[in-house]
């Protein structure tokens, strides 16, 4: 298991424009000492579950939900693409993956989507799709898939002030999609932030949400050590992170037919990132 994050975390390094390849760098500031995942929650305007804001306005971040309140778990999905990768698209490259979105609801697992806004740009019906769809959310994944802090996995990077602009562009490209409630949920391009980033994306009123089980699909070609991978991180309230681009994460469609009915042996249930954050604090 070892060896696969690795071998991931290289390809990464060498610009690969995936999110979530890699864990935390213990060379950047550590998460605040809000960022808990039992802090208090406060319903959104729609009702929606979202961690309060932390001391200075600073977004919270959640990683899992509660370990004590059943065996859960949140299989999350980034649907990920770039600015810049319209020409790869229009050549024939496929940043979708609709299989994978059939196996989900053939296996009826609620998910969270996040999504960039060129993504939803580049497949509206897809993205109309999962907004329609109660089953699943429809999450934040910034618009360009750049990264928003220096020195993550090869990304470019977001200038310090178009960060705010990036995550309302997203916003806006979900809803001309057909999206019409997108999540006040954001995920970090490559899962990478700072205070700076933290601060600089406050006036949006999202929860950053990023993960406790790194998946490995990241080029991955071994569905089952991704697998493996995956069974061996969960615990109850864990959050999976997991790709939603055929290209670049070509086993996944693979890799949850058989997680799936392996976690439900387990006694596991599956719910959106939503449902964990409602239960990790009390709404106000």
């Amino acid at each position: 298991m070892i060896a696969l994050v690795r071998r991931i975390t290289a390809v990464c390094a060498m610009g690969a424009a995936l999110a979530a390849c890699g864990t935390a760098d213990p060379a950047k500031p550590v998460r605040p000492a809000h960022a808990e995942p039992h802090a208090s929650v406060s319903p959104s305007p729609a009702g929606t579950p979202t961690m309060a804001a932390g001391p200075g306005g600073l977004t919270p971040v959640f990683e899992h939900g509660p370990r004590d309140r059943g065996k859960t778990v949140a299989l999350t999905f980034d649907a990920d693409m770039t600015a810049d990768e319209g020409p790869r698209a229009a050549a024939g490259e496929r940043f979708d993956n609709p299989g994978l979105i059939g196996a989900l609801r053939t296996l009826k697992v609620p998910a969270t989507v996040f999504m960039t806004g060129r993504w939803a740009e580049e497949y509206p019906d897809q993205a109309r799709s999962l907004g329609h769809d109660a089953r699943f959310e429809v999450a934040n994944h910034s618009y360009s898939h750049y990264a928003f802090t220096g020195d993550c996995y090869g990304l470019p990077t977001v200038a310090p002030d178009g960060k705010l602009t990036e995550v309302q562009r997203t916003y806006a490209s979900l809803r001309k999609a057909g999206v019409p409630n997108p999540m006040p949920y954001f995920r970090f391009p490559g899962g990478c932030y700072d205070r700076d980033a933290l601060r600089a994306i406050s006036g949006a009123g999202v929860t950053a949400v990023q993960w406790d089980v790194i998946s490995g699909d990241a080029f991955a070609t071994d569905a089952d050590a991704v697998v493996r991978q995956v069974l061996d991180g969960v615990k109850p309230g864990s959050v999976v992170v997991m790709h939603c681009t055929r290209s670049a994460a070509p086993t996944t469609e693979r890799v949850v037919r058989s997680v799936v009915p392996e976690l439900r042996k387990q006694g596991y249930r599956f719910v959106k990132v939503s449902e964990l954050i409602r239960e990790s604090g009390t709404p106000r």
